[in-house]
Parts: C-alpha cells; structure tokens; sequence
C-alpha cells in the first residue's frame, strides 16, 4: 500500500526516530525502518548498548582526503565506506560534513574538506556519488553555516546575504544539484537568530524550491528547539526518537490549525519514499580487508603534503643512516575525535617498525616525549640529541594529542604541546639534517622551529595506513603530491575570522564577510606560511602557455604540462580568477577549478580546467547572481600565491537588476540600468521649473544626498517626485 492511505497519526509517526540510529516501519503500508550511522572516514555504527564500534577500515579524515584535491579517490573511498555501512545492516550514511572552516582553531575541522567552496563542493560532490553508487544513501551536512563547536547548540551565525550565498552556501548548492544526496542535514545552530532546523528559508526556499532538492532533510540529533515550527519550515524526519511527543504535538498543531495536514503527509511520503529506496537497492559486497586496507594506505599516501624540502633531504638515501624520534612514531594518530570515530580493523602500524621495513638504512628510536605528547624530560630529551647526533638525517614526528581536537570543543590555540617543540630544538641543533613529520587534523604553527628544520612533511589524520604511506614517501617510493586545502597562517591573529571567533553571548558575526580563508589573507595583505594550494614534489613541472575558450555555461582553461624531472609524480594544476571590482568589492583571486596529471619523467600532457560560470559570478543582494562584465584574469597556479601564468579573458556579463523601492538611495535608483532612465524621463516631462532634474543630475547633490532615501526628496513641494511616482517606476507601471 501507498503512503497516502496512511492516516494522520501514522503520517506523523515517520517525521521522528524510532531510537537513536532507526525510523518507524509501517509494514502495513509497505514502509520499513531505515537505520543510520556515522562514518565520514569509515563505518562508525554503535554497538548494541554503546558497547563499542563495530570494526571497520578506517580511512583519512575529509581533511585529509581534501589534501589529495582527487576527485576519483574520494569517489572510491566514499564507495568502500557505503559497502561497509550496507554490510552492518545500515542504509544511511550522515557523511559528507562539508562546513567551511572558518577558522583554523573550529574543533571539528579534520571532519571538514576546506576552507574553500569550490574545492570542498567537488569533494563532497565525488563522495555523494562514490556512497550512493552502492544504494546507501549520503547526507550532505550540516547545513549550514556550522563553523565552530563553542556554543554550537544555539549559537546564531549572523552572516550577511553575500557571504552565505558566495562561500557558505555555494558548496552545499554544488551537491545537491550535481550529486543529489538523498538526505540534508540541519544543523544545531541559528542563522541570523533562526534555528537551521526551523528556517523556512533555508529548508524550503533556497533548498527546496531554489535548488530543486527533493530528498529527506534530517536534523541533527537533538537539534530540533520546535517540532511543529520544524515541519513546517521543512525538516521532514526528527532525530533521535521522541517517545512519541513530537508526533503528538504534530497531530494537535494540525487539529487547531496551526499546521497544514498536507505538509505532515508531504514530510511522511519523503521518509517513506527514501525507506523503500534503500530496501529495495541491491547488496553488494563489501571490500575484503587487505583490499580496504590498501586503499586506506594508497589515500594516506595521496594525503601527505611536503611543505618545504631544502637541500633535497628527502627522500631519503638508500643506506643513509636514520634517527626517528617521537613517542607518535611508534602510536601515532590517524583519525579525530567524536561520532564520527572508527574502531579500526587495523590499527595503524608504529612508524617505527614501518620505516624499517622500507628503508634498507638503519634506523634508530628514541621518544623524545612521553606518549601523552604533553610532557618531556631532560633524560628524554638527552636520548633524542644523542641518537639524533649518531645518523646522517633525523625524522621527528610531532602532532596535535587526541584531547587537543575534537568535536565539541574548539581550539584555543595553534601551538604545538611545548615538550614536542623542546624534542625538535633538541634534534635540530645536533642532527646533520631534521625533518619534521606534523600529524594533527588542523593546523599548526611552525615559525618557531622552522627555520632549523630541512624538511616538513605534514600528514592530517589519515587513517589506518599513515605509517606504511609516510614510510613509503619518506623513501620516495611514492612521490609526495598533496596540496593544502587550508592557509596555515604565520599567526593566528592573522586569521580573518579572529577579531569575532568564536563569538560571545550566543552570537557570531561573520565580520570578515566573504574574505574567508585565502581570500581574507589576500585582502590584509598578509604574509602566510604556507599558502592554499601549496605543495612540494619530488620532481619539477614545467608549463607551456595556457589558453582559455568559452564553453556552454562556463570557461575552459587548457595548459600543457611536462615532468622535467627524474621521478614519476603527480602536479595539481590550479586555475583561479580574478574579477572585476568595479562594481562590488571582490577576492583578489578565487579558485575557479582544477585538474590532476600523473606523469612519468619526460612525459607532457595537458592540463584541463573547467571554470563554471557560477566561480565568476556574485551575489547581488535583491537580485541573485550577477556576472558582471569586463576583463577577468584566469590565474594558472601551483598555490592561491604562486601563479605560473595568466590569460586576461573580456566577459560580457549580465547587469544587476536590483529591486527599487522609495527607500532605496537617489543614487542607486538613477544607477539602475532600466528604472534610471526611466526615472529622469518622467520627472522631466512633469517638472517645469526644472529644479528637480537640476537636484537629481548635479554632481554636488550626488555626492551629498546620494546616499538619502529617495522618498525623503519627496516631501519637498517644489519637487515632482512621489511616493506615488517611485512605487508605479519600481513595479513597471
């Protein structure tokens, strides 16, 4: 039976959560239960009784796997992951989290791809993909504007329109109209003092009717303040289970009319919908272990990002002798904390011993900290300069301890523990050459030991492989070809969101507007680390010279890139714009696409980058999108700084058409490109004194009143303007 033979009290039954993991089944109306779980780098499905996890492949976290700028290995993590939910008897998978970060102390941002819209919607675009090609169905979350963990149940984010729609939105927009996710999370907090989870404009009119998203919209558990306000904005299914109440409360809102029956009977056809969809999606089989195992190792490599690289220190020789110091070595993290954690079918291996199976040299331990990594001593200390002191190169690894990020909290700082500072100043001023392995799932600074150092190869939370993947770039098994998907900053009070992170009194402003991440950088002017973007090799690229063509809704930038190099290696080719600023404060550089190319040392290829149309736009508040016209520079890069070439391309855009009103400016009514000559025409054919044309066309009055209200001009007797004649202009009449 069909959906709508159910009645009111069933309807509204499936718009909340039989437990804290499954919906209510209504077998009678062919609708099963459908069971979810967490998992952005790998099954996390509870126990019966929160006993523990069920074992599962971990992965890189989706910070990590940003780190790869791979499309098609997120696509096929994604995969791996929904065949495993599936297997555990699960049909929801609550991943992607695809929330911008914000700032570089938001606790949970090893869960998150980017700072960047563009980078993080093609992510989250390939994992959707990857996950729902098994039939298991992703969530994109959580949506939206969820940037940080202090106060995160009700915090108001208050950002303004350009801001949401330009980065907070974009990527979120990217998904569901590219990759069609079945579900939506609403997230915990407000958005301008309105709860996610009950904000009609978010769930229904931009989501909705705007994007054409037509899946179940959940919430976040426990993030729902009102049931009825809820449904009626949008949100179809509750989550945890209520015990009934909201069904209830639903059932009465209806009975006095302050709900619509239809919109409980809409929310109840999307659940159920979505419950036959899984049921009726075949099972496959899961990846074997070695196989998962593999894979998770193969990302981690993909992941690693050399930062600097002097002297060429690494990779490392073949008989060269090695120091490798830190208690991480031989436990090192791989994932964060919080819901989303894996118990690993495979824990990862100690550094230690991997590295010695890789490298045909020797290699020697000392810890340097204790396993905390919050404490050291002299004796500890002592022990890492002397066997650093004994071999040719000395690898330190450092990180941030699993207390130091995670959900529920943010950050207060970027610093590494002080006792793993002291262990890198105890190796570096003794070691012939020091490298420094950072593994932490955000990040860190570095200025204070960097200059001693010769190499820096950062790692993310990357999963169950991290030690097989760094021991193999260490050696140069693998070619390291990872690019940073966020700035790290010489200094955390260079963070644009810094002056209002994270907020006070249950509200965040969003001061830095559109200037998030490199984009604020760029606008301070401020010198960085390292930049967006930014990663080494161990070969060279050299690029030919770029060219840019018109395709049906967008850009295409092509460019011809050659290995110069002695070893195969991968070159992440970066295309960003730069927009016109004449009408409206933009980026000095956006990333508009970018492309992969593996080649082998000699051989060339080329390079092709689309750049929508929509990564040229912006949004005008009252209108929408606007292209506007005039010359825009496509940036071919290696990083958001390092340009490698620019083509200027001419772009006929399309004029904002902003919505008039008697309060809109003098100024902006005679700007606008339609209503302003119209404007001026019907006043010179009423004014026969001619002093109101002489008001509204002399350059003295622009300046000083061009700011006013135009209906304040109306008042004036000896002025034709009325309120009757700007509201008949405004509406066509």
């Amino acid at each position: 039976m069909e959906e709508r033979e159910m009645d009111l009290d069933q309807a509204a039954s499936l718009l909340s959560g039989a437990d804290m993991e499954s919906t209510k089944a209504l077998p009678a109306h062919g609708t099963p239960a459908f069971v979810m779980t967490d998992g952005s780098n790998g099954l996390a499905r509870n126990l019966p009784g929160f006993a523990g996890k069920i074992p599962a492949t971990c992965y890189p976290t989706l910070s990590a796997m940003a780190t790869t700028w791979d499309r098609a290995l997120v696509r096929r993590v994604a995969r791996a992951i929904a065949l495993d939910v599936r297997a555990a008897g699960a049909g929801v998978l609550l991943a992607p989290g695809m929330n911008l970060k914000r700032s570089p102390l938001g606790g949970r941002n090893f869960e998150y791809f980017s700072e960047d819209p563009v980078l993080t919607g093609d992510l989250a675009s390939a994992f959707v993909a990857g996950a729902q090609s098994t039939g298991v169905a992703a969530t994109a979350k959580h949506f939206a504007v969820n940037n940080q963990e202090t106060d995160r149940m009700r915090v108001s984010a208050d950002v303004d329109e350009r801001a949401l729609r330009e980065v907070y939105l974009r990527a979120f927009e990217h998904v569901v109209r590219d990759a069609k996710p079945d579900l939506v999370m609403a997230s915990y907090n407000r958005i301008n003092g309105v709860y996610a989870a009950q904000n009609p404009w978010l769930l229904t009119e931009v989501l909705r009717e705007e994007w054409g998203f037509d899946g179940v919209v959940v919430s976040d558990w426990g993030a729902v303040d009102d049931s009825v306000a809820a449904v009626a904005a949008g949100l179809d299914l509750q989550m945890p289970a209520t015990g009934g109440a909201s069904d209830r409360l639903l059932v009465h809102a209806v009975a006095d009319g302050q709900l619509a029956e239809s919109t409980v009977r809409t929310a109840a056809g999307r659940v159920a919908a979505l419950a036959r969809k899984i049921d009726r999606a075949a099972v496959e089989v899961p990846l074997s272990a070695d196989d998962a195992d593999a894979l998770a190792t193969e990302a981690a490599e993909r992941s690693a990002v050399l930062l600097i690289n002097e002297r060429g220190t690494l990779p490392l020789g073949r008989e060269i002798s090695v120091a490798l110091i830190g208690a991480f070595a031989l436990a090192p993290r791989f994932q964060g904390a919080g819901s989303a954690g894996v118990n690993p079918l495979r824990p990862a291996d100690s550094l230690v011993e991997s590295l010695r199976d890789a490298h045909t040299g020797s290699v020697a331990f000392a810890a340097g900290y204790a396993a905390s990594g919050v404490e050291t001593s002299d004796e500890l200390l002592t022990e890492a300069a002397e066997t650093a002191a004994a071999a040719e190169v000395a690898i330190v690894v450092v990180g941030l301890p699993e207390d130091a990020e995670s959900e529920g909290f943010d950050r207060t700082h970027l610093d590494l523990p002080a006792a793993q500072e002291r262990a890198i100043a105890a190796v570096s001023n003794v070691a012939a050459r020091t490298v420094v392995v950072v593994v932490a799932g955000g990040v860190v600074t570095m200025e204070r030991w960097r200059a001693g150092v010769d190499a820096i190869l950062s790692t993310g939370l990357s999963g169950q492989g991290v030690s097989r993947a760094v021991s193999r770039i260490l050696t140069g098994a693998v070619s390291p070809s990872g690019r940073l998907a966020e700035t790290i900053p010489l200094d955390l009070a260079h963070s644009p969101s810094h002056p209002t992170f994270p907020g006070e009194r249950g509200r965040s402003t969003y001061g830095e507007s559109i200037f998030v991440g490199y984009r604020g950088y760029d606008e301070q002017g401020a010198d960085v680390a390292f930049p967006f973007g930014h990663g080494l090799s161990y070969t060279s690229f050299e690029y030919g010279s770029p060219r840019v063509s018109r395709d049906r809704d967008g850009w295409v930038c092509e460019v011809e890139v050659r290995n110069v190099g002695t070893t195969a290696g991968r070159e992440v080719v970066q295309v960003y714009v730069s927009a016109p600023t004449e009408k409206a404060r933009r980026a000095r550089a956006e990333l508009a696409g970018f492309d992969i190319l593996d080649l082998e040392p000699g051989a060339s290829a080329n390079a092709r980058v689309r750049c929508a149309r929509r990564t040229l736009e912006r949004w005008e508040p009252g209108t929408g999108w606007v292209l506007d016209s005039g010359d825009y520079a496509f940036l071919v890069s290696r990083s958001s700084r390092d340009v490698i070439a620019e083509v200027v391309q001419a772009v006929e855009g399309s004029s904002p058409t902003s919505l008039l009103t008697p309060d809109s400016t003098m100024v902006e009514w005679l700007e606008h490109p339609i209503i302003g000559g119209r404007l001026l025409e019907r006043v010179a054919a009423l004014d026969d004194t001619g002093a109101t044309m002489g008001l509204l066309s002399s350059p003295v009055a622009r300046l000083m009143i061009g700011g006013l209200p135009i209906k304040r001009l109306a008042v004036d007797d000896g002025n034709v303007l009325t309120v009757e004649l700007l509201e008949d202009l405004a509406t066509g009449s």
